[in-house]
């Protein structure tokens, strides 16, 4: 009884807490659940994010994504599946990238994407929302009867029902037999008014399927809602409604209230996970570039190693960089294994590695701008770095754009990309657990790959096309040495292979559809050409990277013998444009390592402020403002010597980056001295 008095007093006492936009799936009865609820309840579309900590490009769509869920609030429901930990919904749909997109309507698939394509995203999610708001129909009996006796009234009861049953047919036609309802809904209803309409002009009442969802409390529509109603209602009424609306827990059962705690529990346990994501995104935007009225004096693309740290050395020296890059950091952010080869970091992880560097620029004065760099243009002075949305006027550009991964471009690669051909075993390893795969390559990432997917896989070949490891000796022994990891030397890939298998989906109620994903790969003995077909569940390949520097094609010169690689004129960063300077993989075709990308682009923000000292490029904004003081206290032209404030000053380099004089001081200055010039003339005039 006790027990009993405890639980209603949670319940009557605890807070109702709001939903958050977008929720996180914790297990499959939850996500049953949830589509269940809204296939029979609300009829909103259900937009569910398969994703990964470990994953980079789950990381850039994420702000996407949560956005799109606050703009879409109360029409659509956005969720999270962590595959990680829900690998049997995972598997229910046939997830083998990250991150896939999947959008439901009345409990079935109707679309469905692999990849961060922000643009993509949105437009999906406006079609799913669009076609469950066009289904949100129904169709009753009495107001078809009604609409025939006003436009035909030949048509009997008996020939009305023939008509409303073919609905009620189609209705039915797609749904399991224990959810067959005598009713005329949806699409069925939508089309059948439509051919009325058509046939005569006119066409009968559609009544709203769905009663509007309820405004959880914390939601934004429900807070606006509360405002716009706040003290328009007397206290009385607002008592009546709430009283209604609320659950009558003073009459609940025990199964009913240990029910209530439950979602109340869930509810809150959803909405602190949002609250620390919001944290997250208010450090973000914090953090973030805003357009000023003056250009920046160093941009850096990218945010990986050599990014952060050109960052890091150009916050210190007071140049206020600008980080212009989607938030994946580089290609240690997708390394899974400990980083074991940077001095003075032990056990932690490239994403680990990368958030610290992050947060130390943070830390100086470093400002984001989350987009790709889509262009640059030298045409003008300052130089004009245009994103996606916007365009950044600076001084000087560091380039730390990384490497993209190469791939084999054999046949099936292109096609089964998604299906199991993937170049991020971090990012979709754990997609095919207690599997077979296979890793392409030989260096580092290969060896890599190979250990992080041996957590996990049954089995893990690595396909080499030598006889020896071109990776370190330490991480070649450790693949050699695993007891779950094989090496077929000597071999290339000639072919990869697909099979259709069945996963959740089609327009049947708890039907299914088929996909093609990876069955085997056929490799071929360099030495006899012998082929041989190795059955697996997915291909990872790792033959290396290509410098990601096509934006830069026609602007700066390239290394003559690494295509794609900037050309840089030693021991300096800067490449063939002034203000322009490399960093990382973008310049390096030998090293590629993260440390020594983090060193040259130390040496990049050096360079950038030795050049900015040396064309006078102070902070023009201090300057200004400086300027503007004195002018407003009358100091103003009350110094010898003109110019502004000096950015770079120190007490080893005093007037060093002093920006020259300017031709309106010039002239101030000669229109003050001529008056003093003549006084002396006349008074030398007189003494002769």
């Amino acid at each position: 009884m006790l027990r009993y008095v405890a639980l209603l007093l949670i319940v009557l006492l605890a807070p109702a807490t709001g939903r958050p936009v977008v929720r996180t799936i914790r297990d499959t009865a939850q996500f049953d659940n949830l589509l269940d609820k809204h296939a029979k309840e609300t009829g909103l579309p259900v937009i569910l994010d398969f994703y990964s900590d470990s994953c980079g490009p789950c990381r850039q769509i994420a702000p996407a994504f949560k956005k799109l869920a606050k703009e879409y609030e109360g029409r659509a429901v956005f969720a999270k599946v962590d595959v990680n930990r829900q690998h049997e919904i995972s598997g229910r749909y046939g997830v083998r990238s990250m991150p896939t997109f999947v959008f439901i309507v009345e409990g079935k698939k109707v679309n469905e994407f692999s990849g961060a394509g922000e643009q993509q995203l949105r437009q999906f999610t406006e079609m799913a929302v669009r076609k469950a708001e066009s289904e949100n129909v129904k169709l009753e009996f009495d107001d078809l009867l009604q609409f025939y006796a006003q436009n035909d009234a030949m048509k009997d009861e008996a020939a009305v029902n023939s008509v409303y049953q073919k609905c009620v047919e189609a209705t039915n036609k797609k749904r399991l037999k224990k959810n067959k309802k005598e009713e005329c809904v949806g699409g069925p209803a939508a089309g059948l008014a439509k051919k009325l309409k058509k046939k005569y002009t006119s066409a009968p009442k559609l009544g709203k399927r769905f009663d509007p969802p309820e405004k959880s409390e914390g939601s934004n529509e429900a807070k606006t809602s509360a405002k716009e109603s706040k003290g328009s209602s007397s206290s009385s009424s607002s008592s009546s409604k709430a009283s209604s609306s609320a659950p009558n827990l003073h009459l609940a059962t025990k199964e009913d209230l240990l029910a209530e705690i439950e979602r109340r529990l869930e509810a809150e346990a959803e909405a602190a996970e949002e609250n620390e994501t919001d944290d997250d995104d208010e450090d973000m935007t914090k953090h973030s570039w805003v357009k000023g009225d003056f250009p920046e004096r160093v941009t850096i693309i990218g945010a990986g190693p050599a990014g952060l740290s050109a960052a890091i050395y150009a916050a210190r020296a007071g140049l206020m960089p600008v980080v212009v890059a989607p938030p994946l950091g580089g290609q240690l952010q997708g390394k899974g294994v400990d980083v074991e080869n940077y001095p003075g970091l032990a056990n932690m992880t490239g994403p680990g590695v990368v958030n610290n560097m992050r947060e130390q620029a943070i830390q100086f004065g470093t400002k984001f701008q989350s987009e790709e760099v889509l262009s640059v243009d030298t045409t003008k002075k300052p130089m004009l770095v245009k994103t996606n949305s916007t365009v950044i006027e600076t001084h000087t550009i560091i380039v730390a754009t990384g490497a993209d991964s190469k791939w084999l471009g054999v046949k099936g690669e292109w096609e089964l990309r998604g299906g199991g051909v993937s170049s991020c075993a971090t990012c979709d390893g754990f997609l095919f657990k207690d599997e077979h795969v296979v890793v392409v390559g030989g260096g580092d990432t290969a060896m890599e790959d190979a250990l992080v997917l041996a957590r996990t896989s049954q089995l893990v070949t690595v396909v080499h096309r030598r006889d020896t490891f071109r990776a370190s000796k330490t991480m070649a022994e450790r693949v050699l040495n695993h007891p779950d990891i094989t090496v077929v030397w000597n071999s290339t890939v000639k072919e990869i292979n697909g099979a259709e298998i069945s996963v959740e989906g089609g327009e049947e109620e708890g039907g299914s559809e088929t996909r093609t994903v990876v069955s085997n790969v056929v490799i071929t003995d360099v030495n006899t050409g012998q082929d041989t077909t190795l059955d697996c569940a997915a291909v990872f390949v790792a033959i290396g990277h290509s410098p990601n520097t096509k934006f830069l094609d026609g602007v700066v010169d390239y290394n003559p013998d690494h295509g794609g690689y900037l050309l840089t004129s030693p021991p300096s960063t800067s490449t063939s444009v002034d203000g322009i300077f490399a960093a990382g993989d973008s310049a390096d075709p030998i090293y590629r390592q993260a440390i020594t990308s983090a060193g040259s682009g130390a040496a990049a923000a050096l360079d950038a402020e030795r050049f900015l000292s040396e064309w006078g490029l102070g902070n023009e904004e201090a300057e200004f403002q400086a300027e503007l003081l004195r002018e407003m206290m009358g100091e103003s032209g009350e110094k010898e010597e003109g110019g502004g404030y000096n950015a770079y000053a120190d007490s080893a380099n005093a007037g060093r980056g002093r920006k020259e004089t300017s031709k309106v001081e010039e002239k101030k200055k000669k229109e003050k001295e001529e008056p003093k010039k003549a006084v002396e003339e006349e008074e030398e005039h007189i003494e002769l």
